[in-house]
Parts: structure tokens; C-alpha cells; sequence
């Protein structure tokens, strides 16, 4: 069975190689705001496929959207590590609000674990775009993750908490031992 690949296949706007995709947001960033609040956004997709996608060792990219999706999908698994931690949604949306503005690397850093699959973007003005997009995506994936996880009862939710230790692509965006 093959791994599941993103429908947005006509990007607005793409840096290195990786998409800028319009989501749905509450954060200030540069994200184009997805105007249609019924439609699925990447993040959506993203938290929809997580749990298939993640038991894969490997992932065809068809697209520049597909790097944004391994990207949230690495996120995701980050988010659920410091989550298991929490035994409160508002400690876990705390935790999450950290994680998001905590420094990261980008594609063409050296500390970014995925450089062989994405493209450093071409000048400073980029990455400083980029690093902007991926803080705001960051925020919103995280609030989202974090309402899945601690549901309407405010308990965490093991159906969630048990993928924390997979690994994508045998992957993560934390450095050993974090």
C-alpha cells in the first residue's frame, strides 16, 4: 500500500523547493489565509493522514506540497513527544506555544535533518520568509494537534499519544537525545 500524497498539487507560491500553502490560522504570519473555512487545508490533510503515513520508512515526493506534508508530519511526531509529557490541555497548549517559537533549522541549515530531499532557498529575504511560514504553521499545527489530543473531556488521548515514538522516514527534526 502506498504512502498518501497531498491533493494540492498547484502551489500559489513555493521556496527552495518546499510549497507556501494558504491554511486556515489564528497566528500573524505571512501564510496566505485559506478564505474558504469548509475547505480542507494542508494541515488538515496532514493530521488526516498522520497515522498511515507515519508507519513509512520511505515516501515518494510528487509534488512540493508533499515536502510541506513530510514536513508537518515530522512536526506532528515533535508535538506528540511534548504532549505525552502534559497532563492538561492549557499545559499542553503551553507546551506547544514553546515548541513553535523555540528555535528551529530550515532546509539549508545544517542541523536540518531532511537537506538531501529539500532545496535551500536562493536568498536571505527567502529564508527569512520561510522561517516566518514554518513559526506560523508551527503555531497552528501545534493548537490543532493539541485539541485533538486533549478532546472534548480534557483527557489525553492514548489513540494519539501511542505514535510518539514512530518515526517518519526514520526522521525527526529534534537532534538525538531531545
Amino acid at each position: 500500500m502506498p504512502a498518501y500524497h497531498s491533493s494540492f498539487l498547484k502551489p500559489p507560491e513555493v521556496i527552495g523547493n518546499m510549497a507556501i500553502l494558504p491554511f486556515k490560522t489564528q497566528f500573524r504570519g505571512p501564510a496566505p489565509i485559506q478564505t474558504n473555512s469548509n475547505e480542507q487545508d494542508i494541515i488538515d490533510e496532514a493530521i488526516y493522514y498522520f497515522k498511515a503515513n507515519v508507519f513509512f520508512r520511505t515516501y515518494e515526493i510528487k509534488s512540493e506540497a508533499d515536502r510541506l506534508l513530510i514536513y508537518i508530519t515530522l512536526y506532528i511526531t515533535e508535538c506528540l513527544k511534548k504532549l505525552q509529557k502534559c497532563s492538561s490541555k492549557t499545559q499542553g497548549q503551553n507546551e506547544m506555544k514553546t515548541l513553535a517559537l523555540s528555535r528551529f533549522d530550515i532546509p539549508g541549515d545544517p542541523g536540518f535533518p531532511l537537506n538531501s530531499v529539500y532545496s535551500k532557498p536562493d536568498n536571505q529575504k527567502e529564508m527569512e520568509l520561510l522561517r516566518a511560514y514554518l513559526t506560523q504553521l508551527r503555531q497552528e499545527v501545534g493548537m490543532r494537534i493539541c485539541n485533538k489530543v486533549f478532546g472534548e473531556d480534557g483527557k489525553p488521548s492514548k489513540w494519539w499519544l501511542c505514535f510518539a515514538k514512530k518515526k517518519f522516514m526514520d526522521k525527526s527534526l529534534s537532534g538525538p537525545g531531545q
